[in-house]
């Protein structure tokens, strides 16, 4: 089971975790990015993320059918926010269940780095005295 989604509600761990449930799986790995209030020595005052949402869930598709090859995990759960965040709250969450631990977690960190490489994406920070755009890449 794949389940992605891109949207402007708050995220909820306790959603992505039930979906991602599985009796047989015996470990569960995930992942929660969330926005910090610093940034270079900068305070930040908010993100806004904006993408390209055709071409961002196919991409997370295309990514995490590669991670269910990769490492046999059984279920994957990608959900990212986008619009205006605030420090603390969470940009993206990801749930990965198997039948053991070393799947789980390296199809965890496979899959948010992946996305950080080719998800159509984009961060602004915002700070007191300006803001800037992130590039999407590490």
């Amino acid at each position: 089971m794949i389940d992605i989604k891109i949207t402007e509600n708050r995220l909820d761990i306790t959603d992505c975790l039930a979906a991602a449930q599985d009796l047989e799986s015996g470990g569960v790995a995930t992942f929660i990015g969330t926005v910090r209030n610093m940034t270079k020595n900068k305070p930040v005052i908010r993100l806004e993320y904006e993408c390209y949402r055709p071409m961002a869930v196919k991409e997370i598709q295309k990514i995490t059918e590669q991670a269910v090859s990769l490492f046999s995990v059984r279920n994957i759960v990608v959900h990212h926010r986008i619009g205006i965040l605030f420090p603390g709250d969470a940009a993206v969450i990801i749930v990965v269940n198997a039948g053991h631990r070393d799947a789980v977690f390296d199809a965890c960190r496979y899959i948010i780095d992946t996305i950080k490489e080719r998800v159509p994406i984009w961060k602004k920070e915002i700070f007191e005295d300006g803001e800037e755009w992130v590039s999407a890449h590490p």
